[in-house]
């Protein structure tokens, strides 16, 4: 016999204003024009504030395409 399934019922998810934003009266739209407007904020590559990252990523990618090298040379030699 053939599973049940049940049909759920989707609603329409409410898109709600973020805390901060809510209590500073201003919508998301608004925050963001104001950001944009305010010259104290600077445009920042994330190359520059994370350099750590990039070399740990870089030391991830190294070790994982290594180990399956090795996989798939030990793959040959079990067969």
């Amino acid at each position: 016999m053939a599973k049940k399934r049940r049909s759920r019922r989707r609603r329409g998810k409410k898109k709600r204003a973020p805390v901060a934003a809510a209590r500073s009266g201003l919508l998301p739209e608004e925050k963001r024009a104001e950001a944009k407007a305010d010259p104290g904020i600077e445009a920042v590559a994330l190359a520059e504030q994370y350099p750590h990252v990039y070399d740990d990523l870089k030391r991830i990618a190294i070790l994982a395409s290594i180990m399956f090298a090795i996989l798939i040379i030990l793959s040959f030699l079990i067969k």
